[in-house]
C-alpha cells in the first residue's frame, strides 16, 4: 500500500478538513506529520466551484527540484521524447533512492505532472489537450477559467505559485524571441499549435501573473462545419465563395472572440491553389491549407529599443514579394492605411480583420486607424479610399448564448457626397430565445450587389435564389 494511502486512511470517515496553514510544517518522517501537512494542503469544496489542490505538492516540488537538478543542463528540450525517456529514468532513481512509496496511478500522475512542468506547460497542459476547451484564462497562480461551449467555468487546476506562472510564461515566449519584465510587462505570442497567448505580468497586473489563451482547433474549422453550428446559412457560403474565387476584397469584422479568424480561415480556403498568399500577422495562428504560402510576422523591439518590425513595414515589404493575395490577420493601427493602399494598387482579392461593432462601425474605425498614420489626409480622401479598395464587409458576433454567427454581410457600393454607402446582401434576424439559445437565421435582403458583373466576369454565376430574389417573388 502506497504511502499516500495509508495517510488518507488514517484520516477516519468524519474528520473534517482543516484549513491550509500559511506556515510550513516542520520536516518529520512519522505519519501523523505526513498526515498532518496532507490535510493542511487539501481544501475541499463543491464542483465546479473551488478548486482541489493537490495532495502532494511537496513531494512533487521535492522531486521535480532534484530532477532539475540532476539533469543535463545542454539537454535539447526540443527533443521531447528523448527527454522525456531521461526524465522517466531520473525519475524512478529518485524515487528508489529517497524511499518514497507510490502506487502506480500515484506515480504515473506524479511524473506527468513533473514532465508538464519541465517540458510544457504546466497546470495548463491537461487543459490544452482538452479539445472542447476554447479559451483559458490565468487570472494569477491560484485561479484559472476556461471557456467551453461559449460559457466559462472555473478550473480543477492551480499554479504552485506567481513564480511558477512566469516560469511558463518565459517558456512561451522564449522560443519566440520575444521577452517579457517590468519594462515590457505584457506580451502576444503563440503556441506551437498556433494558439494565441497574451500576458501580463506586475506592475501592470495586480494579481499576479495574467496568462490569456485563446486555443484553435488541431484541425482547422471547415465552412460546412461553420453551417452545422449556425454561424452561416449555406446560401451566405455559396456567394461567399464567389466573392473570393472572383478577388473581391473582404474585411471580416467583429468584437473580441466573435470567431473572426477563424472565418477568415475557413474563407481563405476558396482561395486557388495556384495564387502566392502571403499572410501578415502580430503572432502566427492563420492555418491556410494551401501549398503557396509565405508567412511573415512582426516582431517588438529588443531590450535596447531596436529591431521593431510593425504590421505596417510587413504590409509595404510585401508589395516586392510578388503576392497575388495579401492576407493580414488584423490591422488595429496606422497599417490600415497601407493595407488599402495595397487593395487599390492591383492585389485584389485581399483579406483582413478588425475589430468593430458592425459594418458601418468598421469604416469608420479604418478612417480613424488610417488617420493614426500622421499623414494630415482630408477625411474625403480617406472614405474614397475605403469605397474603393473594399468591396465586402462580414461582419461576426458573439450572442448572448456563447454562439458565434454572421450577422451581416454588407457591400460597400461608393460615395454619396462625403458619406460611405453600403448595402446589406444578408443581415441575421432573430426570432427568439428558447431554451437558452438564440433562435434565428442569417436572411438575404433580397437586394443584389453592385459587384456580381465583377463575379460573372469570372466566370462564377449564382443563381437569384441565393440573394432571396425567386422567394420574394413566389409571395
Amino acid at each position: 500500500m502506497s504511502l499516500l494511502k495509508r495517510i488518507e486512511q488514517g484520516q477516519g470517515g468524519g474528520t473534517t478538513p482543516a484549513a491550509p496553514s500559511s506556515a510550513p510544517a516542520a520536516p518529520s518522517n512519522s505519519a501523523e506529520d505526513a498526515k498532518s501537512r496532507l490535510v493542511q494542503a487539501r481544501r475541499v469544496v463543491s464542483p465546479g466551484v473551488g478548486v482541489q489542490k493537490d495532495p502532494f505538492v511537496d513531494l512533487k516540488s521535492r522531486v521535480q527540484n532534484r530532477l532539475i537538478t540532476e539533469m543535463n543542463p545542454s539537454m535539447d528540450i526540443s527533443r521531447s521524447a528523448e527527454v522525456k525517456a531521461t526524465i522517466q529514468e531520473l525519475f524512478e532513481q529518485i524515487l528508489a533512492e529517497e524511499n518514497i512509496l507510490l502506487s502506480r496511478p500515484e506515480k504515473q500522475r506524479l511524473f506527468e505532472q513533473i514532465a508538464a512542468d519541465i517540458l510544457g506547460f504546466g497546470p495548463m497542459e491537461t487543459l490544452l489537450e482538452d479539445s472542447t476547451i476554447t479559451e483559458i484564462m490565468v487570472n494569477g497562480a491560484k485561479t484559472i477559467f476556461v471557456e467551453q461551449k461559449g460559457k466559462i467555468h472555473r478550473a480543477p487546476v492551480t499554479f504552485e505559485s506567481d513564480d511558477h506562472v512566469m516560469r511558463i510564461i518565459e517558456r512561451i515566449v522564449s522560443p519566440l524571441g520575444r521577452r517579457i519584465d517590468e519594462s515590457s510587462p505584457y506580451v502576444d505570442a503563440r503556441l506551437p499549435d498556433g494558439s494565441r497567448v497574451n500576458a501580463v505580468i506586475p506592475p501592470i497586473s495586480l494579481i499576479g501573473p495574467v496568462i490569456t489563451i485563446r486555443k484553435f482547433s488541431k484541425k482547422p474549422i471547415t465552412v460546412d462545419q461553420l453551417v452545422q453550428f449556425g454561424s452561416v446559412t449555406p446560401e451566405a457560403v455559396q456567394f461567399l465563395k464567389a466573392c473570393v474565387e472572383a478577388r473581391l476584397n473582404v474585411v471580416i469584422s467583429g468584437g473580441t472572440g466573435s470567431g473572426k479568424t477563424t472565418l477568415l480561415n475557413a474563407l481563405s480556403g476558396f482561395i486557388p491553389a495556384d495564387e502566392r498568399i502571403v499572410t501578415i500577422e502580430n503572432a502566427a495562428e492563420l492555418q491556410l491549407q494551401q501549398e503557396h504560402v509565405v508567412k511573415l510576422e512582426s516582431r517588438p523591439p529588443n531590450i535596447e529599443g531596436r529591431g521593431e518590425v510593425t504590421i505596417r513595414d510587413l504590409v509595404v515589404n510585401a508589395l516586392r514579394m510578388r503576392p497575388d493575395r495579401i492576407v493580414v490577420g488584423e490591422i488595429r493601427d496606422s497599417a490600415a492605411l497601407d493595407m488599402l493602399q495595397a487593395m487599390n494598387t492591383g492585389h485584389d482579392g485581399s483579406m483582413t480583420t478588425t475589430h468593430s461593432n458592425g459594418p458601418r462601425d468598421t469604416v469608420s474605425r479604418l478612417e480613424t486607424m488610417v488617420l493614426m498614420a500622421g499623414m494630415d489626409l482630408p477625411v474625403r480622401a480617406i472614405r474614397e479610399q475605403i469605397s474603393s479598395a473594399i468591396d465586402l464587409i462580414v461582419h461576426q458576433a458573439r450572442m448572448r448564448d456563447g454562439s458565434r454567427k454572421i450577422t451581416h454581410i454588407s457591400e460597400v457600393t461608393g460615395m454619396e457626397g462625403d458619406v460611405v454607402t453600403m448595402t446589406d446582401i444578408f443581415i441575421f434576424e432573430q426570432t427568439g430565445f428558447e431554451a437558452g439559445k438564440v433562435v434565428g437565421r442569417l436572411r438575404p435582403t433580397g437586394l443584389r450587389p453592385k459587384f456580381m458583373d465583377k463575379v460573372e466576369a469570372a466566370g462564377l454565376h449564382l443563381p437569384a435564389s441565393v440573394f432571396g430574389i425567386g422567394e420574394r417573388r413566389r409571395y
